[in-house]
């Protein structure tokens, strides 16, 4: 199992010395797939991009819930949009990918936070990349375009440089380990990569990863990364 924050750059399929192989999921079985959008012809173009992709059983908009991937196709991240997210990644339980035409710099942790893992620009969702933010999210791993990742640091370091200093400001508690793998999640390294540079097997990579998020209530690794950042550990 791959557990890499990826990266995708514009017309490629990931950045430089990152991950990009696509393939059915870990147990060979088919990813369930709910489209969600606002008008039927953004809807109707996703569902025709997905369905030439074997490891998608796409589903209707009404199947939800834990298990499912929620993809969701907006030109901007209104609130309408958003409380849709909220509702299917936080009330639902399913795994959600973002397809969007712009996404302002204050919006972006709101749907980090919110739950998304994976996030697609609408001029870049061929059948390829849409199904790459499937599979990544399904896997509970981030697959985040390279430009966005770049703001998605700064404006978490931004914030944790303002609220340096401040009384009462609360420790994530991070352990040593749980940092050094964050960091290299961060930095694209798959499972066995990571286990490779810190002398751990595998499973220890995997335990360390699944006991912070279920410890924090993160819920995947995007935001996992995003929480470290915040709270200035990497």
């Amino acid at each position: 199992m791959r557990s890499t924050l990826r990266t995708t750059g514009p017309g490629s399929g990931a950045a430089p010395g990152t991950r990009a192989t696509m393939g059915p999921a870990d147990s060979g079985r088919r990813v369930p797939v709910a489209v969600h959008a606002a008008d039927p012809i953004s809807r109707a173009g996703a569902v025709s991009q997905l369905r030439q992709h074997p490891v998608v059983d796409l589903r209707e908009e009404t199947d939800s819930g834990p298990g499912v991937v929620a993809l969701l196709v907006s030109e901007t991240l209104d609130e309408a949009t958003l409380s849709r997210l909220r509702r299917l990644v936080r009330s639902e339980g399913a795994k959600a990918v973002l397809v969007v035409g712009t996404l302002r710099e204050s919006e972006l942790l709101d749907v980090i936070e919110c739950g998304v893992g994976a996030i697609v620009w609408r001029h870049e969702a061929t059948g390829h990349k849409l199904a790459q933010a499937v599979l990544a999210a399904a896997r509970g791993e981030g697959d985040l375009p390279s430009d966005l990742l770049g703001r998605l640091i700064s404006q978490v370091g931004t914030l944790h440089r303002s609220a340096a200093g401040q009384p009462g400001a609360p420790s994530s508690g991070l352990a040593p380990r749980e940092v050094d793998v964050l960091r290299l999640v961060a930095e694209g390294l798959d499972t066995g990569e990571i286990a490779g540079k810190l002398s751990y097997s595998e499973r220890t990579v995997k335990n360390v990863m699944h006991g912070l998020t279920t410890r924090l209530h993160l819920r995947n690794r995007a935001h996992a990364v995003a929480y470290a950042l915040r709270e200035g550990y990497i």
